[in-house]
Formats: structure tokens, sequence, C-alpha cells
């Protein structure tokens, strides 16, 4: 199930929202991503999905041995099965009717072969010639790829029974990476947050992840990587155990959805760019070590596959087809990832209506990077969810916290020899203790103490909406948490996937103001936001003091390169030149920041 009929996918939207996407939209043949953090929240949701479709279902309880990997397996092969029977039914239905068969190929690109295949059949009368071409377009209809998503940086360690420690292999990123490999799906898993050593190295003990006689790889590899380096680092690593990647996934450092992993002031454009002119090279650096590992597990390496390289696709903050093809045909990319407008889109993502609504009617002041990730990552936020509202209420009421049932994002042991969560009860009822211990004043004590209780149990709230919106939850008793990225600002209906995709494609009337700024010209902004922050907040150590000032090259540079870019011909519907403008007031913000910071080095 390897898609490569569309130019463009739905990435990982949180645990819940892209939770049951692949069900909506794979049998149209449209890619999107499944994340693996929560396995109790896969759980229930393949309970739901096997009874709605009649399937058989047998509970996996969450102490069983090795439950983790095997909850994981069962929902994708549901979802696998679900897909496949619903693609089955659609291949069945006649042409030439208003049914989910024409829809399938209505959707698909302009440029798409069946497409212009189907645009023939459509104009042939009936006959042998007519029921020939049916028969090879239903032949040729595949569904879009199930893939999923690991964030590498999640990989707790998980006990038994009786509280010990459970051996390596049972750890969260392994485990979800084993229930992957075990699953009967042909697709792609993707590796976001950086590196892990451990968990690459583990993938050299599953046959999927390497070609067979034929050059095919049933489970592929996609790093979403932040910049060239990365991307030749990481490569390379997979490369000497043989492991090659299909696709490097490029996404904005801050104009995304979910956690913000800023670069080094590094901007997007200027991150292209590189992939652009180096792009050649990174087969040049991955293919002999992927020969020589073959060649050391005496395999035969395909000849067909000597000059294969990997995709390099684009996501964040996306929002018109002028757009698309500013990264497509300047930039040499092969498709775009679209997630944010999709949380607008009924059909498509799973979220319940009090959230979706309160997106659709989300300004550019509800739209905001928080604090509240227990991670201590930043996280894109909407103002006013039932996470916000219930954190706040348990705060104001001397009860912080919240119950700390799942464990996912456990990690600090500041007064615990086993780690627990910034956000559980347990841990900030000790930190607010000792903050009053503080001989600091009250103004202090409460700035100090208002960091600590805004940290939210994101594990259980970011898919409360699935669950409520399956019926599987009541709204009263379950906090929900989103994490659209700014963009969502621009759109402001609930859409059909027929719409959004048009939107994409540029197919008709677009659906956001032709006032939008470019999203180069966001991500501007909130860089020069976010380094005001980090000057602000700095220690002003030499060590400090020089990332700040690699951080404002690297984003002067970038503002020199969007400048260039603004003067280029727009694309219709882009608007480019809110570039311009945005560079010109975002430099004299930069260079105020830069005169103050340099006033408090004086």
């Amino acid at each position: 199930m390897i898609n490569s009929l569309h130019t463009f996918h739905i990435p990982v939207m949180g645990t819940g929202f892209s939770i049951d996407t692949p069900i909506r939209v794979a049998p149209f043949g449209i890619s999107s991503v499944i994340s693996l953090v929560d396995d109790l929240l896969l759980e229930k949701i393949r309970k739901y999905y096997t009874s709605k479709y009649g399937l058989s279902y047998v509970k996996i309880p969450k102490d069983e041995k090795d439950g983790r990997a095997k909850m994981i397996t069962a929902y994708l092969d549901t979802v696998h099965e679900i897909v496949c029977k619903k693609m089955e039914e659609i291949r069945k239905q006649p042409f030439f009717r208003n049914n989910d068969k024409s829809k399938y190929f209505e959707l698909l690109p302009e440029e798409s072969f069946l497409r212009k295949k189907y645009g023939i059949l459509l104009k042939m009368k009936a006959g042998n010639e007519r029921d020939a071409l049916e028969k090879d377009l239903t032949s040729k209809m595949q569904a879009g790829s199930i893939d999923v998503n690991i964030m590498v940086t999640i990989d707790r360690t998980n006990f038994d029974k009786n509280g010990n420690p459970l051996g390596d292999e049972f750890c969260d990123a392994k485990a979800g990476l084993r229930g992957y490999a075990n699953s009967c799906l042909q697709s792609s898993v993707v590796f976001s947050a950086g590196l892990n050593r451990r968990l690459f190295s583990y993938m050299t003990r599953f046959k999927d992840f390497y070609m067979d006689k034929m050059g095919r790889i049933k489970k592929r590899i996609i790093l979403k990587v932040s910049d060239f380096h990365s991307a030749i680092v990481q490569g390379k690593f997979l490369a000497k155990k043989g492991l090659e990647v299909y696709e490097f996934r490029i996404e904005s450092g801050l104009n995304c959805g979910g956690h913000a992993f800023a670069s080094n002031g590094i901007l997007l454009p200027v991150l292209l760019e590189e992939f652009k002119e180096k792009r050649k090279s990174l087969m040049a650096e991955f293919q002999p070590l992927i020969q020589k590992y073959y060649k050391t597990m005496g395999w035969k390496y395909p000849e067909s596959e000597l000059n294969s390289s990997p995709l390099i696709t684009v996501q964040g903050g996306i929002g018109t087809h002028g757009e698309v093809r500013r990264l497509t045909e300047n930039f040499d990319i092969d498709k775009t990832g679209w997630a944010s407008p999709f949380l607008l889109v009924p059909e498509v993502t799973c979220v319940d209506n009090s959230t979706r609504e309160l997106l659709r009617q989300a300004q550019e002041d509800d739209l905001y990077m928080s604090d509240v990730s227990p991670l201590g990552i930043p996280f894109n936020n909407v103002r006013k969810t039932g996470s916000e509202i219930w954190t706040r209420k348990r705060a104001a009421e001397g009860r912080p916290g919240s119950p700390c049932l799942k464990k996912i994002l456990v990690a600090n042991t500041e007064f615990t020899e086993k780690p627990i969560c910034l956000a559980s009860r347990e841990y900030q009822r000790l930190k607010i203790k000792e903050i009053d211990k503080m001989v600091i004043s009250n103004d202090e004590k409460a700035r100090i103490g208002k960091k600590v209780v805004e940290k939210t149990c994101i594990c259980h709230h970011l898919g409360n909406g699935a669950l409520i919106a399956m019926g599987i939850a009541e709204e009263k008793n379950s906090p929900q948490s989103i994490c659209p990225g700014p963009n969502i600002e621009w759109f402001n209906k609930f859409y059909t996937l027929e719409k959004m995709i048009d939107h994409i494609y540029g197919r008709g009337p677009s659906l956001v103001s032709i006032k939008r700024p470019h999203m180069f010209a966001k991500e501007i902004v909130m860089y020069v936001d976010y380094f005001e922050k980090m000057v602000t907040n700095s220690s002003l150590t030499s060590g400090a003091i020089k990332s700040l000032l690699e951080f404002k090259n690297n984003l002067e540079a970038g503002l020199d390169f969007c400048f260039e870019i603004s003067h280029k011909p727009p694309y219709q519907g882009e608007n480019l030149s809110s570039i311009s403008t945005c560079v010109k007031r975002e430099r004299a913000h930069l260079q105020s920041i830069c005169s103050g910071f340099e006033k408090r080095l004086n």
C-alpha cells in the first residue's frame, strides 16, 4: 500500500486526531499517519471499530507480556483489514454513478495518469473498449499508505506487575517499532524528534525494512528532519546497517502543529535551498554503505535500485496552492504535507464537536506557543480548550496536577527515585511545597508556581477528543487538548474532503483570504518572536551569548534570502508581497531586540 497517486499526505496529528484517518481516507488513495505513542488509546479505538465492522475482538490487557507491542500490532492489522474491505467495496461500484468510485478518481490531481485515463473514460461511448478501460482503471486503484509515527525521544522504561523494570527491548520506542514491524502493513514508519541509536539498530532484526529480490521494501523509513546535517547523520547511521531512507520529511521548526522543535535560527526556505543543492549527495553518501551491508549479509542488492534516491517532502504552515507550487517548482519538493486544515474536515479527523468549533472560531490571538507540555518542549496550542479550563480549575481549587495513569511522559527524578511526570499530581504537590519554603518574594513564588501548575496531562487530554467523538467517553469527564498550527487561523469553516483537496490542488475558489500572509512570512514572525524570548530568558553566559549570536546571524541570512524570494513572480493565489513587507518590519524588530541585548551586555 505505498501510495504514489496524490501529491500530498496528511501528517500525524496528536495522539487521537489522526488515529483513524487511514480508515477514512486511505480508500480514496490518500496517505496519512497514525501516532503509536498511546497504545491504550489504540486498544480502545480497536474495540470500537471491530464492533462497528463486525470483526472479532479479544482484549489485550495492559499488563500482558509485551502488551504494548501486541496492542499496536492488533490495531494496525484491524485498520488494514477495514481499509481493504472498504477498498474492495469501492472497486465493485460502477462507473458513471455519483458514488465513492467516482469520488476516488475525481479527487486525484489533474496530472495523475489515472485521472487522465478517467477523463478519457467519461467521454467514451458504451462498448467493449470502454469496458476494457473500466476494468483497467479498477485494477489500478490502490489505497493510501497507512503510515505510523514514532517520536523517538518518548522511550520510557516499562515495569512488570511487581514494579520491576523490564528489559531495554520493552521500552516504549522499541515496543512501538516491534508492534509496527509485526503488523501486516506495507507502509512507512515516520521517525520524529531526533536520533535514537538503540532504536535504529533494533530495526535490523526485522527483514521487512530491507529490500526483497525485486527491490521492494515492505516497511519503509521516513525521517522527519530539521536540517540537512541531521539528514546526513541519521541517514548514514541507518545506511551502515543496510537501512535506506525512503523519504526525508522536512518540517518548519515553529510554523507547525504539536511540539515545536525550533532550528538554530535557520528559516525553512534556507533549509529547502540546501536540500535542493545537495540532495544528489545523499545517495552518494548512503549507497556504498548500504551495498556494503548487503554484501556482508550475503544478500544481492537489486541493480534496478542503484540510482534510487529518497523523496524530499515538506510540511508546516502550507496554506495555498500557490505556496505548494513555490515549494515544488522552486525547491524541487516531491510532496507536501497538510495537517491542521484537516482538523476542520469532519470526514478526515477524529475531533469532538466542541473542540472543532473552537478551532473554527480561532483567531490569531487564540493560537499560541505554550509551555504546557511535560516534555519541556514548546507546544502549539489554542486558548479555552477543555484541558486548559480543567487544569486551571484544579490549580485554583488547590488540587494541581493530573492523575498519572498512563505514565507515558514520566521522566523527572527530582523528588523520586522512580521517574514521574511534570504534569502529575505527585510532582506538582512536591514542587509547590519546595517553592513555599524558598526565601523569595511572594510574587516570585507565584510566578514560579504558575509555571509548575500549567503543565497539562497531554497523554490523556490529546486522546480524549477522539473518545468523545466516538461516544466512548463523556465530554464532562474528559478534558480535551488540541495542538493546531497557527495556519488554522485562516480556515474558518467546516469543509468536505472534496473542498479541501480542491483547495490543495488549486481547483476552484481558495478557502482562505488573499490577505493571509505567506507561509514564509508567518515563519519569520514566529522566529523573531522566539528569538526575543530567548534573549529575555538568557543567562547571558559566554556560551549562551555565542548561541544567541549564531541564531541571530542565521536569522538575518534567512531574512535576506526571503527578501530575494519576495521579488520573484508570484504563483496564482500566493501572497508573495507579504514576505517583503514582513522582512522589513521584522528586520527592524530584530535590530531592536539586539540593541536591548547589547545594552544588557554593557
